[in-house]
């Protein structure tokens, strides 16, 4: 399968084989990236799934990167061999493509990370919040019933009292006045 490389120049011959080398792993990535299987092949990824750091630098030396540079250096020489004459030329080309290719991946890497979305659950947003009644609340702080309220999508069942003196029934409207040790405060929506 690979019999034409029998004939070339070391420099070519090496050329070719960083290409599809890096051409073979690339398509596994990518098919491993696509399919969920990113954590099969043992090697850490560039960014986890924690988007709290997004000005994070990037991590310039990784697998992927690597595999992304010889991408663009081994398909540069390929395809500039015969064109370019001056090895040396031809290898700075080569690099400068590769360092291209890397740098491209870092852009495409921040385009997908300004399109995250934080969803993770913090009480202490929920003031102003309305919800309804789930299990009754007695009146005057003195015991707890439940309230659900959707955040961002997702439903959550929480603690809640009410300073009020009448107490709330289930079904009943309410928003959040304030948080006190991790129980909702709640008044009957009007």
């Amino acid at each position: 399968m690979l019999e034409f490389l029998n004939g070339l120049q070391p420099l070519e011959k090496g050329f070719w084989y960083v290409a599809l080398i890096s051409s073979v792993i690339f398509a596994i990535q990518s098919i491993m990236t696509f399919v969920g299987g990113h954590d099969a092949d043992g090697i850490n990824a560039d960014f986890s799934g924690d988007l709290d750091h997004v000005d994070a630098p990037f991590q310039f030396f990784s697998f992927r990167n690597l595999i992304n540079f010889m991408l663009g250096f081994g398909w540069t020489g390929v395809v500039f061999y015969n064109t370019i004459g001056n090895r040396f030329l031809l290898i700075a080309l080569a690099t400068l493509i590769g360092c291209l290719f890397v740098y491209l991946f870092f852009l495409m890497i921040q385009q997908i990370m300004k399109l995250s979305e934080d969803n993770t659950f913090n009480i202490e947003n929920l003031v102003n919040a309305s919800g309804q009644v789930y299990i009754p609340i007695p009146e005057n702080m003195n015991g707890k019933g439940k309230v659900q309220i959707s955040v961002k999508g997702a439903h959550h069942e929480l603690d809640a009292m009410t300073e009020g003196g009448d107490r709330l029934a289930s079904g009943t409207s309410v928003i959040v006045e304030k948080i006190k040790d991790k129980i909702l405060i709640v008044k009957k929506l009007n």
